[in-house]
């Protein structure tokens, strides 16, 4: 795909991705932009937001293993990834702000007591040193094999954050569903592909000394 391509779409990934930034400020200055309950909005929206990135991000690689014309789609994750560390950031910085007000005791005692929090925190937690090493310059210290290793956290962190959810929403609602079906495949698929690649190499290895 030619380079100039590649950079339109970025410029369109970027607006997509700002695009639920944009409508939280837009509702924010807009009269019951943000409904009865602005914070919650706010958390909600971050926080969802996030997790549907997390699994483009993982979509990703699945995708471009289709066919090698679909190689270019590379170039999109880190960026995504990103703005997923982003929202997450916003969300949990939300729920800091509004509903303990930045009290550690009330946040380790919300640690301890509200399991969806645990999560949540781990998620974002798992997530930090990727996108602290989401750099070219954290490639090349890390060494390709080290930084691909690292950033195996994502699977974990994509965990947390369906189960966080989960915990999150009242008992009958059924709203993570769709996302934790999604990142359940993607994930499988991999699992899938890596049992295919050890069952391919036996065999490679026994043609070879044929």
């Amino acid at each position: 795909m030619k380079r100039s391509t590649i950079i339109l779409l970025k410029v369109v990934t970027w607006i997509a991705c700002l695009i639920p930034q944009a409508l939280l400020v837009y509702g924010a200055v807009t009269p019951e932009g943000l409904g009865a309950d602005p914070a919650a909005h706010i958390v909600h929206t971050t926080g969802y937001t996030a997790l549907v990135l997390i699994t483009i991000t993982l979509a990703i690689t699945p995708v471009r293993r289709l066919s090698p014309r679909l190689n270019w789609l590379i170039r999109f994750r880190r960026l995504l990834g990103v703005f997923a560390f982003y929202y997450a950031t916003i969300h949990i910085l939300g729920y800091l702000g509004t509903y303990v007000y930045f009290d550690w005791n009330r946040v380790i005692e919300d640690l301890s007591k509200r399991r969806y929090i645990f999560a949540g925190a781990a998620a974002w937690l798992l997530m930090l040193p990727l996108a602290l090493t989401s750099t070219t310059w954290a490639i090349r210290k890390l060494g390709g094999k080290r930084w691909n290793m690292l950033h195996k956290l994502i699977y974990v962190s994509a965990i947390c954050g369906v189960v966080h959810f989960w915990w999150q929403v009242k008992t009958g609602v059924l709203s993570p569903l769709p996302l934790t079906l999604i990142i359940g495949v993607l994930l499988l698929a991999r699992v899938v592909y890596a049992w295919m690649q050890r069952r391919k190499a036996p065999v490679s290895r026994t043609a070879e000394t044929l």
